[in-house]
């Protein structure tokens, strides 16, 4: 048993000070407010539970400060995000992802939802290993110390009219549902790992096969990209009658483990279907590629449960996606407090992580998974701040400590397995060279 001493710690949605936290085979023991114990190990600052990044594409990291330079769309920035796609294989993506995954950890991420559509070689021909890619991506968040979801995603189509894949797009195939499936059942995990599953959207996912994929991945999480931007909900209505969020509610899409991510351009009628349902917001993301502003508040009154992503990761910093959905807000309405401290952070932690798959982390409390996040009350952004908003004064590199599962991974500010800094410039430099 590990003992550790928190300066402050977020215990029962307050911040509560000298907390003993008790740590045992992975798993939170006594947790014990207003109990000073020098023997324990200290941590100061504010200590959170493990944040939860809902929603990644682990390669788009290769393209942060790359796509800023020139006037464009959310469909410029993908043709410069092909181009890397192009050129991953199962050795380099490990490399790269390995050192995003330990960028996540230095900023108090302890589980990752993966977005996962890189499926195969850059003509569409598959590894020896079907799954080559995926058992990177899993091998990748074990090196940096962290849990992952595989969300394994069906791309079949480059339009919601059934317009055929091209060039790059082709790795991403399995050219049908049963071509998926067949793979998806070979994947295999193992400790700190989730198998789940996803639609990329409806542009990418045709109408038929959506039902029987519904049934046959019931029960695992499931996410898919819902209304990312004007055009989808345009194609979708051209084409099916509908909105995106309708079609997919005929399909019998959304179940309890459903997550829509992004959600931006939505009608009332949307919004209602959503109600009940778990909405990945990603602020940066979403700001970052001019998408627009979600109905957040709106979606939370109707009843959806809302989760953070860093996404494309033009920053790594679930503390921004968090104050970001309430600054948002505030830009749409021009007005302010839409969602209190309490609200941000559990939805930067217990939602994330339950929609993930993992029910049993994001809260610091007896018998959950023992993940802390340690975060300094005295840098220059969050020195003399009440430490109950720390999430709208901190950033990721105030971050420092953090333990995942009860394994100390950060340390100081720095990862106990790698460089991440001098991983990612190298690996970076190395895809794009």
């Amino acid at each position: 048993m590990t003992a550790y001493l928190a300066e402050y710690a977020w215990v029962g949605g307050r911040v509560e000070p000298d907390v003993r936290i008790e740590v045992a085979d992975g798993r939170f023991g006594a947790v014990t407010p207003g109990s000073p114990d020098p023997s324990a190990t200290r941590l100061t600052g504010l200590v959170l539970p493990g944040l939860a990044n809902a929603h990644s594409h682990a390669f788009h990291r290769a393209l942060r400060g790359r796509t800023h330079h020139d006037r464009g769309s959310f469909w410029t920035w993908r043709e410069l995000m092909y181009r890397v796609a192009g050129r991953l294989d199962p050795d380099n993506y490990f490399t790269l992802a390995r050192a995003v995954y330990g960028e996540m950890a230095l900023a108090g991420i302890t589980c990752v939802g993966e977005f996962h559509y890189l499926h195969h070689g850059p003509d569409g021909t598959p590894y020896a290993d079907p799954n080559a890619m995926g058992h990177a991506l899993i091998a990748a968040a074990a090196a940096a110390g962290i849990r992952i979801t595989l969300l394994d995603t069906v791309y079949l189509t480059a339009g919601v009219d059934g317009t055929p894949l091209d060039g790059v797009q082709r790795r991403f195939s399995d050219g049908s549902y049963d071509g998926w499936h067949a793979r998806f059942d070979r994947l295999r995990g193992g400790a700190g790992v989730r198998i789940g599953a996803a639609l990329h959207s409806v542009r990418a996912a045709p109408v038929e096969g959506m039902a029987t994929f519904a049934r046959r991945t019931d029960g695992l999480p499931v996410h898919v990209h819902l209304s990312e931007q004007p055009a989808e909900n345009e194609q979708c209505q051209a084409v099916h009658g509908c909105s995106p969020a309708e079609l997919l509610d005929t399909m019998g899409v959304w179940q309890p483990m459903t997550t829509a991510v992004h959600a931006t351009h939505l009608t009332d009628a949307d919004r209602d279907l959503l109600a009940g349902q778990y909405v990945c917001l990603c602020p940066t993301t979403e700001r970052d590629l001019a998408d627009g502003i979600g109905p957040a508040r709106a979606l939370a009154d109707a009843g959806a449960t809302l989760t953070l992503g860093s996404d494309s990761h033009a920053v790594i910093d679930l503390f921004e996606e968090a104050r970001g959905v309430e600054l948002d807000e505030r830009l749409a309405t021009r007005r302010r407090g839409h969602f209190g401290a309490g609200e941000l952070l559990r939805a930067a932690t217990a939602t994330g992580h339950a929609s993930l798959g993992w029910p049993d982390a994001g809260e610091i409390a007896t018998g959950q998974r023992a993940d802390l996040v340690a975060v300094s009350l005295s840098s220059a952004r969050t020195a003399g701040i009440d430490p109950a908003g720390v999430l709208f004064a901190a950033t990721a590199a105030d971050v420092t400590d953090v333990v995942v599962d009860g394994r100390p991974v950060v340390t100081g500010g720095r990862h106990h397995a790698m460089d991440v800094p001098r991983l990612l410039r190298e690996t970076i430099e190395g895809v794009l060279r």
